[in-house]
């Protein structure tokens, strides 16, 4: 099953280098449970604090994800606390998130239930700001991140997409191969509510192809008049990229999409030491915490009441 999706088995070895320490924990409810490790910042618990939620890519760990992204290394630096649900093998053989079934991309239901479950039981628990909440990942982890933005607008105030794909792009795994290899055969339903989102994708991405960037932005655009502008650039490690940034006249919404040129199916500025990294590209952990920073949730009304709601049960693992 991994190899057919492109991707080479994650070392185990990788898995406790350099690493923060971070909190292991587990959720359960009714559809299910994920254990996920909690990184949280030290010295900064008297204050709100910004939440993102981690999904690893197919093949990987929530633990060789933290690794590669150096999402917590970040997080300290900028005061975010960061949740890595991990993808067991009994739910996905090839620890990838079921982006691509039904009963996986409808809120209340399925895996979209249990994350957003985990992550309104941080947000209860530690001392989170319900405006800064976030979730992002990679590739099937960046599929699921983009049916979390449609399934729940009123829980995240942001998203980060990297080689991913847009939600409703498939409903079996035959769909979800062709859809990577191709992008969806129709175009995804646009949400309902436009969550700002980022987006990367390298442009000789032969795993996830880089239409499915394309429709990914295009399902988050509200329906209204955006102001586009596109600057190009090259990171330090020579990777050359294009960002294009629409925005609403009105500054009331945003989004980006960064297209990486020569990038192939990696996180963009990773460590080596965790798997499905291009150390080369433009850091694209740090541009999604400037890019989260920047968009809080409008008010405080857009959240429903049942952030705060039993939503299951929380163990310390």
């Amino acid at each position: 099953m991994t190899e057919s999706l492109g991707l080479a088995p994650t070392n185990p070895q990788l898995q406790a280098i350099g690493r923060p320490c971070a909190l292991a924990r587990r959720f359960a409810n009714a559809a299910g449970s994920r254990a996920y490790d909690l990184f949280v910042p030290i010295g900064r618990r008297n204050v709100p604090l910004s939440l993102v939620v981690m999904l690893h890519g197919c093949s990987q760990s929530s633990r060789d994800f933290a690794i590669g992204t150096r999402m917590s290394e970040l997080a300290e630096e900028m005061g975010f606390l960061v949740a890595y649900p991990d993808q067991p093998r009994s739910a996905n053989m090839a620890k990838s998130w079921n982006w691509f079934r039904d009963g996986d991309q409808r809120r209340d239901r399925g895996e979209p239930s249990i994350i957003a479950g985990l992550t309104r039981h941080v947000v209860n628990e530690f001392n989170v700001d319900p405006t800064r909440v976030y979730v992002a990942g990679l590739s099937s982890g960046g599929a699921a991140a983009a049916v979390m933005a449609v399934t729940y607008p009123d829980l995240y105030a942001g998203v980060g997409i990297h080689s991913g794909l847009a939600c409703g792009s498939a409903a079996s795994m035959t769909g979800a191969l062709l859809a990577m290899r191709r992008g969806a055969s129709s175009r995804p339903r646009r949400a309902t509510h436009s969550v700002p989102t980022i987006v990367f994708h390298g442009d000789r991405d032969t795993t996830v192809s880089p239409v499915n960037a394309d429709q990914a932005i295009a399902q988050a655009q509200p329906d209204a008049e955006l102001d586009i502008a596109t600057d190009q650039g090259r990171s330090d490690g020579g990777t050359a990229y294009t960002r294009t940034v629409l925005s609403r006249p009105d500054g009331t919404w945003s989004s980006e999409q960064w297209v990486l040129h020569g990038a192939r199916h990696a996180w963009s500025g990773g460590h080596p030491a965790g798997s499905h990294t291009d150390p080369a590209g433009p850091d694209a952990s740090r541009e999604m915490l400037r890019f989260f920073m920047a968009h809080p949730m409008g008010r405080a009304s857009d959240h429903i009441d049942d952030r705060r709601l039993p939503t299951g049960e929380a163990m310390n693992a």
